[in-house]
């Protein structure tokens, strides 16, 4: 029998504010930095106040009649919070922030750091983990009901919404994955839109948008077995019963690696050359470019292979 589960799909899609002019949209871009900028702040003072109010059984040396309970104080009569304890670092940033940020942004980036803080609690009071420390490239969050006149324009063939009154429009390009698809699926209400955010990162726009999908429980078979097994020829090699399918080869595997090496060698050779006058940065332009990209490419094949392996077994 099928069994049907959610999961939960995040796909980093670029926007574009859609406005007329080019004073609108600097205005548009300014009002979502001094958001992020918002965020920044809030979020390390969130994950502040919580760290405190945890560890304030452990200041001993307050006196003995000090009452430590992290309780509503009408609820509890040894609380001493005067409001639920969630309501307390929310009170603190929207007091603060007021007027400078929605306040849905506030409320729904309070609850994703009470939440993640108390998964990580016991390693806060052991001291194996340090606070998160957040950076000012911290993207927003904001649920889906905030997201007004979702649809797909087939003239410009994007799909445009409003987000606090801001339009905005996606910019997929070539894309080659199933982000088109998903949104198309989410206009029609055939997947639900999450809470998600939007990030800003060199000037450049990107929704990491969360969709809850369908997911099929496929039923095992205890008695077809799947051998998989690495080798040098062929990066995966995988049998079941009769079949056998072999995943990748060599030339295809190491050939863009190797490429990929003798490119930042020449470059590295060539800063010899460079012209100067910025200092390192100037001269190591060239190789910069090459930074991590043989770890990405590999990383990128295995996940290649990886599907073409679950691909096969599930057929």
């Amino acid at each position: 029998m099928m069994k049907n589960k959610t999961l939960s799909l995040t796909r980093k899609i670029q926007l574009k504010v859609d406005l007329p002019t080019y004073e609108e949209r600097k205005e548009a871009i300014g009002k979502l930095y001094q958001w992020q900028n918002r965020c920044f702040k809030a979020a390390n003072i969130i994950v502040t106040h919580l760290y405190c109010q945890e560890m304030i059984k452990e200041f001993f040396y307050l006196t003995e009649d000090i009452q430590y309970k992290l309780a509503d104080q009408k609820k509890d009569e040894s609380g001493i919070l005067n409001r639920s304890r969630i309501n307390t670092t929310y009170r603190v940033i929207a007091d603060r922030f007021k007027g400078e940020i929605p306040m849905e942004i506030l409320s729904n980036l309070n609850r994703n750091l009470e939440s993640s803080f108390n998964k990580n609690k016991p390693k806060y009071w052991k001291g194996e983990r340090s606070l998160k420390n957040f950076r000012r490239d911290i993207g927003f969050p904001f649920p889906a009901r905030c997201m007004w006149g979702f649809k797909h324009d087939p003239e410009r063939n994007a799909f445009c919404f409003r987000l606090f009154q801001i339009p905005f429009c996606t910019y997929l390009g070539r894309d080659f994955s199933d982000k088109r698809d998903l949104l198309h699926r989410a206009v029609n209400g055939e997947v639900r839109l999450r809470t998600s955010e939007i990030k800003l990162t060199n000037t450049k726009i990107f929704w990491l948008a969360v969709f809850d999908i369908k997911q099929e429980q496929h039923v095992l078979k205890p008695e077809v077995v799947a051998e998989a097994s690495l080798s040098l020829e062929h990066p995966i090699s995988v049998k079941v019963g009769s079949n056998r399918l072999n995943i990748g080869t060599k030339e295809e595997f190491l050939y863009r690696r190797l490429a990929i090496q003798a490119a930042r060698k020449r470059a590295l050779a060539g800063t010899v050359n460079s012209r100067g006058g910025h200092g390192r940065t100037r001269k190591l332009k060239a190789v910069e470019k090459y930074k991590d990209k043989e770890t990405k490419y590999v990383n990128q094949r295995l996940h290649v292979y990886s599907r073409r392996l679950i691909d096969f077994c599930v057929k």
